[in-house]
C-alpha cells in the first residue's frame, strides 16, 4: 500500500513537473486591442479557448484607451516591442502597411480564394494583390436603438421611415419651463456614428453618392448632400428641435441614462446596453425614405500579424489568427459583444438573421456601404467642424458643406499622391 501510494505521488509529481515544464516552455505571443469592455470580455474568452486547445501557446492581451491606441502601436512595433497580433480599424490598413507595422497573412493558411468565398465581400478591402493583410472576427452596421418606455409613454411606435422617425422624435422630446431641452427625441453628434449615417445613409437616400472614383473624389457638395445635411441639422437647429448637440456630453450616455428616445449606433453597442440596469430598449433598421429606399454603413475591425512576430512566435500568431477568425469565435463575439459575424455562414443563420436584436443589423448589411478612409479621424473631424460652423457661426448649410468638401479633397489628394 505504501509502495502504491509512493508511486501515485511520484506519478503526480512527474505529471505536475511535465505541466510546469510545458507552461514554462510555452510560446508566448502578445495581442493588443483598444479598450471596450465587451470586446475585452469576448477576447478573454477566445484566448482561454485557444490556450486550452493549444497548451504549448500562451496569449497575453494588452489594451489601451481608444485615444491612445494608434500612437502606442506605432511606437512599439518599430522598437521590437508590443504585439505579435494587433487589432486595427479597417480604415487604417494602408497606414499600417506603409509604415511596415504588419505583414501579409500566409497564403497557405489563408488562401485568398477561400477568404473571398467565405467572408462578406467588404472584407476584400483587406486584400492587396494575391495576399490578405488582415481579417476580421466581426463586422458592423448601424441601426436605430429606441427606448421602449419613452415610446410607450409618448404613444408612438418604432419608425419605419424618415417621416415617422421625425414624428416619433418630436413626441418624445421634452423641455423645461425656460425652454431648455431635458429629454431628446433622438441623440445627435458627429463625433459618434452620425457622420457615417450622414455619409453613407442620408446622402444616398437623398439620391446622391458621397464619393466617386473608389472614394478618392469627394462628391457630397451636391444637391443631395445639402438635403441630407439640412435634414440632419434640423434635428437640433430647426424651428422645433428634437435633439441637442452635446446633450449629456455623449449621445450614447444620454440613451443609456434613459434621457433619449432614439439613438443611432453600431451593433457593438449591444453588449454595453445589455448591462445597463433599468433600460428597456429595442432596435430596428435605420428608417427608409417614403419610397422605401434604405442605406447603411458597414465597417469592421481586423486582426493582423505584426512585423515583430518571427520564428515560433510567428507560427503561434498564425494559429491564433486561424482561431479568432473561425466560425466558433465569430459566434462567441456575436453573443458577447453584439458585433456581426464576418462570414455569412455564421451571420445569416436563421436564428441570427431573425433575432430581435441582431436581425436589424444583419439585414442592414444587405444595403450597406463601407467608406474607404484615407485618414478616418481627420475626415470625421471635418464633419464635426462642418456642423459647428452651422450651429455656432450661423453659416449656411451650402457654404459649410463646400468648405468641408474642399478640405476633405485635400486630405484624399495628399494621401493618394504618395
Amino acid at each position: 500500500m505504501k509502495k502504491h501510494f509512493k508511486g501515485m505521488v511520484a506519478a503526480g509529481l512527474t505529471s505536475a513537473t511535465a505541466l510546469f515544464a510545458s507552461a514554462a516552455n510555452a510560446v508566448e505571443i502578445e495581442y493588443w486591442q483598444y479598450f471596450f469592455d465587451a470586446r475585452v470580455t469576448a477576447m478573454e474568452q477566445l484566448i482561454e479557448n485557444f490556450q486550452s486547445a493549444n497548451p504549448d501557446m500562451t496569449v497575453t492581451m494588452t489594451h489601451f484607451p481608444y485615444a491612445d491606441y494608434r500612437t502606442k502601436v506605432a511606437a512599439a512595433i518599430p522598437a521590437g516591442e508590443g504585439p505579435d497580433v494587433v487589432q486595427l480599424f479597417y480604415g487604417w490598413l494602408n497606414d499600417y502597411v506603409k509604415a511596415e507595422l504588419i505583414q501579409p497573412l500566409p497564403a497557405d493558411t489563408f488562401p485568398p480564394s477561400m477568404v473571398d468565398e467565405e467572408f462578406f465581400p467588404m472584407v476584400q478591402a483587406m486584400k492587396d494583390g494575391d495576399a490578405y493583410w488582415a481579417l476580421p472576427t466581426a463586422v458592423r452596421s448601424l441601426a436605430l436603438f429606441y427606448n421602449k418606455r419613452l415610446m410607450e409613454e409618448a404613444g408612438v411606435e418604432p419608425p419605419t421611415n424618415l417621416e415617422e422617425f421625425l414624428a416619433a422624435a418630436a413626441a418624445m422630446t421634452k423641455f423645461d419651463g425656460a425652454g431648455n431641452i431635458t429629454q431628446v427625441g433622438v441623440t445627435a453628434g458627429m463625433t459618434a456614428q452620425d457622420h457615417h449615417w450622414w455619409r453613407e445613409g442620408l446622402i444616398r437616400q437623398m439620391g446622391g453618392e458621397p464619393y466617386t472614383n473608389d472614394y478618392q473624389t469627394v462628391n457630397y457638395n451636391s444637391e443631395a448632400g445639402v438635403k441630407a445635411l439640412e435634414f440632419y441639422t434640423n434635428l437640433f437647429e430647426g424651428e422645433n428641435p428634437v435633439s441637442a448637440i452635446g446633450f449629456m456630453d455623449e449621445p450614447q450616455a444620454a440613451f443609456k441614462a434613459g434621457r433619449a428616445g432614439m439613438h443611432i449606433d453600431g451593433s457593438f453597442r449591444i453588449g454595453s446596453l445589455d448591462k445597463t440596469r433599468g433600460l428597456e430598449w429595442g432596435v430596428t433598421e435605420l428608417p427608409a425614405t417614403a419610397d422605401g429606399t434604405r442605406s447603411n454603413y458597414s465597417s469592421y475591425w481586423v486582426n493582423a500579424i505584426t512585423t515583430k512576430a518571427e520564428g515560433e512566435k510567428y507560427d503561434a500568431s498564425v494559429k491564433f489568427m486561424e482561431y479568432i477568425t473561425s466560425d466558433e469565435a465569430m459566434q462567441i463575439w456575436l453573443d458577447v459583444v453584439g458585433e456581426l459575424p464576418a462570414k455569412p455562414s455564421v451571420g445569416l443563420t436563421e436564428a441570427n438573421a431573425n433575432n430581435d436584436v441582431y436581425g436589424p443589423f444583419i439585414r442592414g448589411l444587405a444595403y450597406a456601404n463601407t467608406t474607404k478612409f484615407a485618414n478616418e479621424s481627420a475626415q470625421r473631424q471635418l464633419m464635426v467642424e462642418m456642423v459647428e460652423r452651422i450651429q455656432l457661426q450661423d453659416m449656411s448649410v451650402e457654404d459649410s458643406i463646400a468648405i468641408a468638401a474642399e478640405a476633405e479633397q485635400k486630405i484624399l489628394d495628399e494621401y493618394y499622391s504618395d
